[in-house]
Formats: structure tokens, C-alpha cells, sequence
């Protein structure tokens, strides 16, 4: 694998800090947001950042899609409320900490396929998950900018922090 077993877990963790400093940046009147009708309003795309992560990385583990569960944490993630989603996503830093720690690093070099892409199971973990997040990230923070948060950068986007003062 390309990075080690501590160095994905702290990788997602960080995605999850730069998550949760986004959705800091909403204001109320921006979660009902979407950019087009049928797209994912801000709220929404927060609730399914609740899930998405964990269960593909419970699935890639386990070598395949578990579609009743995912259904079940779908259904779950729509029903909370913005306060109750930014708590559910507070809580993956540990659970990937939990879900990953005790895989054997030579698990993560197993072949399996999720969506039609077979590789090892570390390929699919930094494809599926840890770029999903960059994705969905950069998503969210366009929604913001969208909603008038011009004061937003690259620092917001990328290292999870308004930018350092200008000296």
C-alpha cells in the first residue's frame, strides 16, 4: 500500500477536520442550497458524508457492497437536522480509527471489486473513500461560494482553516 495503515487513518481523520470546518460555514439559510433541482442540496451533501465514508470502507474490507445497510444509514442520515448531522460526522475520526485499526496491513494489499473496479483493497480504500472526501469537500465548499461566502479561499478548501492573517 502507499501509505500505511496510520498514515490512512490520519488521512481520513483530516478529511473529516476540513468536513466538519466547512459545514461550520453554513449559515441556515444556505443548507437548503442545491445548484440545480435534482443535485444534493448543502444539507443533504452533509448527511451523506455521514455514511458514505464508513460504509465503503466496511465494504471494501469485507470485499463487497452491502446495500441493506446502506440503505438503513441512508435512511438514518435523512432524518437528522443539520445539528445532528455535524454530530454524526464529528464522531468518524474514532470510527475510522475503530474500523481500520485492527486490519492486518496485509489485508489491505487482498484484491477485491467495489463498482465495478477491482484492485487491492488499499487502492480502493484512498479511490473510493479518502478521494471521495476530497471531492465532496471541494463540492461543499463551491455550494458555499455559491451562497455568497466569497471570503472563503483555498485555505478553507484545502488545510481546513480560515487563512492566517496578513502580517
Amino acid at each position: 500500500m502507499v501509505l500505511t495503515k496510520a498514515e490512512l487513518i490520519t488521512a481520513l481523520q483530516n478529511e473529516v477536520r476540513i468536513l466538519l470546518h466547512l459545514a461550520g460555514k453554513f449559515e441556515p439559510a444556505s443548507l437548503d442550497y442545491r445548484p440545480t433541482p435534482k443535485q444534493r442540496s448543502g444539507l443533504e451533501l452533509l448527511q451523506y458524508l455521514t455514511y458514505m465514508g464508513p460504509c465503503i470502507t466496511r465494504d471494501t474490507l469485507a470485499g463487497e457492497f452491502d446495500p441493506v445497510t446502506w440503505t438503513a444509514y441512508e435512511n438514518a442520515a435523512a432524518s437528522r437536522d443539520f445539528e445532528a448531522t455535524v454530530a454524526e460526522l464529528e464522531k468518524q475520526s474514532e470510527l475510522f480509527a475503530t474500523i481500520l485499526g485492527d486490519v492486518p496491513d496485509e489485508h489491505f494489499r487482498t484484491e477485491a471489486e467495489m463498482f465495478g473496479q477491482t484492485a487491492t483493497r488499499g487502492v480502493l480504500l484512498v479511490s473510493n473513500v479518502l478521494s471521495g472526501y476530497a471531492a465532496y469537500r471541494t463540492q461543499l465548499f463551491l455550494y458555499l461560494k455559491s451562497c455568497g461566502r466569497t471570503e472563503l479561499d483555498t485555505w478553507n478548501l484545502w488545510a481546513g482553516m480560515d487563512a492566517p492573517a496578513q502580517a
